[in-house]
Formats: structure tokens, sequence, C-alpha cells
């Protein structure tokens, strides 16, 4: 029963971890030559583990508790491939990220097409992956998406630049799956932006998962966010901090387990509550802390939440470091003066447009950080997950921001504050960012009217309630 409980572990660990195939070879090889003598390669990575099994005799590095904290009943798997695009009645077979503006989109006629197109594939699930529950998640699509399974529409989702996820689980089957994806850029008055000096790329431009959780899990329709919610306090000595948690889930009282760790996995506190309900706050002080100090010392730990019942995990990045903005001294960064220097960055590259890859985003930042900038302003919407990592990663500063731009539409107040909601939820963790954004050019082109200054309220009133930590600007 212990080997067995092992060898699932290890199926399962990270939700993502594949041995190489050398190792696979000197296992089975092993295990041929020499029956019920198993040896699972260890090295330094915490998420790598050692076993001997040798007729009813155990050897291992890790003990039991640790092991099941890392034995996560998600499953996450990227679906850029194999997509069938159609745009005006002509088809093609395209991989994610992906946009239909890359080339008429940049060549300054601003006459790019605006309408709606279609993204078709097919999806595999299995017995296994129907026992739980069965999500997909967008990175970002822009403007409208409309989501279909087996002719069935799931959902719609309005705004070009947040993650967001359908529960395909109601109308999904054992066996192959039709997804049907309608992308939609056109012209309309209900969502931002509309009018503004950039465009307005339309595509399934950043990437897709299918993601394949246990009944009861950490919420997965919570403003586009990963269902926990991180925050810190730093104390006087600034070695010793403060974790606070925000845990939803999708069934009430379930016990939820927090640990903090560094990133190389030692764990520096960890605490479990049983919630009331379907969400509640975990606090768990550490001790021995480093500060996340901008490009000098950008030092970054982990959250990991773990449903004790059903094993679903969560893990999420976070720094400590504290803030505040002088009116006369600028900028400061744990108490120091930090004066900004820094640039606006759109996330459109020549020749692909919006649909760019993490490797063409860190390029970008490594050149801005070459330039000698320390600050960059999100101009003007939400970006990717893996630019804000990476800004985590590399000590920049950010100014995040929602499209609410150019031009003030009544009729998109609602849709405005869905978006400041997907940007804060989605973001709150990550020590880069130091303020949110309300608008950009707002009145531009409607001046200021009684309508515009009561959204910009709601918005401000908004940002301080989901995230009371930093300043709106």
């Amino acid at each position: 029963h212990f080997y067995m409980y092992f060898d699932y572990c290890l199926y399962y660990v990270d939700h993502s971890y594949v041995f190489p195939l050398y190792e696979q070879i000197i296992i089975n090889f092993i295990q041929f030559i020499i029956p019920y003598f198993t040896i699972i390669i260890a090295n330094r990575n915490p998420f790598r583990y050692k076993l001997i099994y040798l007729k009813g005799f155990f050897f291992y590095n890790i003990n039991m508790k640790t092991l099941k904290r890392r034995c996560s009943m998600r499953k996450v798997v990227c679906i850029n491939n194999d997509w069938t695009f159609t745009k005006q009645g002509v088809q093609a077979l395209v991989s994610l990220p992906h946009t239909w503006n890359a080339t008429d989109g940049q060549d300054g006629g601003n006459d790019y097409y605006r309408g709606k197109c279609l993204y078709e594939r097919t999806i595999s699930l299995n017995q296994e992956s129907l026992e739980g529950e069965v999500w997909i998640e967008f990175r970002g699509a822009a403007t409208v998406t409309t989501v279909y399974l087996n002719g069935h529409e799931i959902g719609v989702h309005e705004g070009g630049y947040s993650t967001f996820r359908f529960n395909l689980t109601h109308f999904a089957k054992v066996g192959d799956n039709e997804l049907r994806v309608e992308v939609d850029n056109s012209y309309t008055r209900k969502v931002y932006p509309q009018k503004a000096d950039f465009t307005f790329y339309g595509g399934i431009y950043r990437d897709v998962y299918l993601i394949e959780v246990p009944k009861e899990h950490f919420a997965l329709d919570e403003y586009g966010s990963l269902g926990i919610q991180v925050s810190t306090t730093v104390g006087e000595t600034e070695k010793d901090g403060l974790v606070t948690v925000r845990v939803d889930v999708n069934k009430p009282d379930q016990t939820v387990e927090i640990l903090v760790r560094t990133l190389e996995g030692d764990v520096l506190g960890e605490k479990s509550v049983k919630l009331e309900g379907t969400s509640g706050t975990v606090s768990v002080p550490v001790s021995g802390i480093s500060l996340w100090d901008g490009i000098k010392s950008p030092k970054l730990y982990e959250v990991r939440a773990v449903l004790q019942n059903s094993k679903d995990i969560v893990d999420l990045r976070f720094g400590f470091r504290t803030f505040h903005f002088d009116s006369e001294k600028g900028f400061f960064l744990n108490g120091k003066s930090y004066p900004l220097a820094g640039v606006a960055k759109h996330q459109d590259r020549e020749g692909v447009g919006s649909a760019v890859t993490k490797e063409q985003i860190r390029e970008d930042l490594e050149i801005i950080r070459e330039m000698g900038a320390n600050t960059i302003r999100a101009a003007h919407y939400q970006h990717d997950q893996a630019f804000y990592d990476l800004a985590d990663e590399l000590g920049f500063i950010v100014w995040a921001e929602i499209p609410y731009i150019t031009e003030h539409m009544p009729e998109a107040n609602e849709n405005s504050q869905q978006q400041m909601s997907e940007l804060i939820l989605q973001n709150s963790h990550h020590p880069s960012i130091v303020t949110w954004a309300l608008s950009n050019e707002i009145t531009a082109t409607s001046g200021v009217t009684e309508d515009l200054v009561n959204n910009h309220e709601k918005l401000n009133e908004l940002c301080h309630q989901l995230d009371s930590s930093r300043p709106t600007s």
C-alpha cells in the first residue's frame, strides 16, 4: 500500500511533471531485472522524490505529510494546437496565440477587419475527467467571446484583455467533444475600448487551457482569479511578516491548508482552517524573510493552498514589500527613496500583433531594463500574466490599468467595473504593481459629464474595496 501510494502521488505531482525519457528507461530496466525493486531518482529540486522499495523495506527522503501537500488532483493542459480558423468563409489550420489583424492592424490605415471569426477543435475526455469538473480557460480573447460545446452555448465573455473561464462539465461527454469559439471585435458601445490610438486586435491571442478539477475545488468563476487572494504585512524589523490569504471555494465548509514557502520549497509557515461557508481568510505569520526590493533584489515567495478533502491545489507567487508616494519627495520602496524612470508598454509587436509569445514579452522587458528603466506603465489594458510574472522576477514597478479610454460610453459602465474586478482579483498578488489606474484620456471626445464622474467614483470605490493596500490613479 505504501508503494502504491507513492506511485499514485508521483503521477499527479505538481500536475505537470513528467519524468524524462532516460529516467523512465532506467527505472523500467531496474524493475525488469530486479522485481519489486524501484528507484525514483531525486535531486535538489523540491518536486522530485526518491523512493527505494526492496522486499518490504522502505527508504525515502521526504515525509508523508509533505508528500500529500504536493499531490494535486488538478490537471491543467494547454490546448493551443490544432484549431480550425474561419474568417469570412475561408478556413485555415492555426495554432494559438493567434490574431486575424497581425497585418492589416499594423499598416496605419485604420481600416483593419473588425468582425466575427470562428475557432474550432476537438477535445477528448475520459470517464476520469468527468468524475470531477472540466473547465476551459482563456488567457485573452478579443473582444466578445462565445463558447459552444457539442452544439450547446456555454457562456459569453465581454472584454478582450483578461483571463476568463467556463464550466464545460454539463455538456461534456466521454470521447470526442466539439468545441466552437466565436470571437468578435466588431464595434459595440457595451464593451471597452472602442476608440483609442491603438489597434483593437481580434482573435484568441493568448493561451487556452483545459482544467480538470475534483468536485470540491477552489473557485474558478471568481472574475478569472484562482480562488485565492494574497496580501502581506511587513514587521518592524523587516525580517518578520504576515501573509493573509483570502480563499473562495465552490462548496461550503471545506478545510484549507495554507503553506508559505520559498521558491526552493522550504516551508516558512503553515496553517489549516475550516471555512464557514464558501469563503474565508487565513493569516500565516512568518520570519526570516527578505524584501522584494525592486531591480536590486526582487525576492519572491510562494503560497500553496490545499483543500484537504479533495487535494485541489493552487500556487501563487508573491513578495514582501512596503511602498508609499510623497507629493514632494516622490516614490518610496521599503522606506527608501526610489526614483521612477520608465516607459509605457503596449503588448503588440511587428508582424504578430497582439499574439506575442512569452519569449517576446521577456525580450521586451529585458530591453526596457537594459535602457535603464525601472518602471512600466502597462498601457492601456490588462496584460498577459507572463508580463506581470516577469515584472515581479525582474524587479519592475508597474502601473496597471483597464481600457477605459478616450470615449466615455454610459452603456459600458458595468463593463468597466467588470474589467476592473478582473484586473485586481487576477493580479493583486504581484509585488510589482503599485497602483490601479481608472481611465486614460477619457474626456478626449465627450468632455466631463455627470455620468462619467459617477462611474469614476464607483470604480475608485471598487478598487479600494477589492484591494485596500494600493492607491488609485
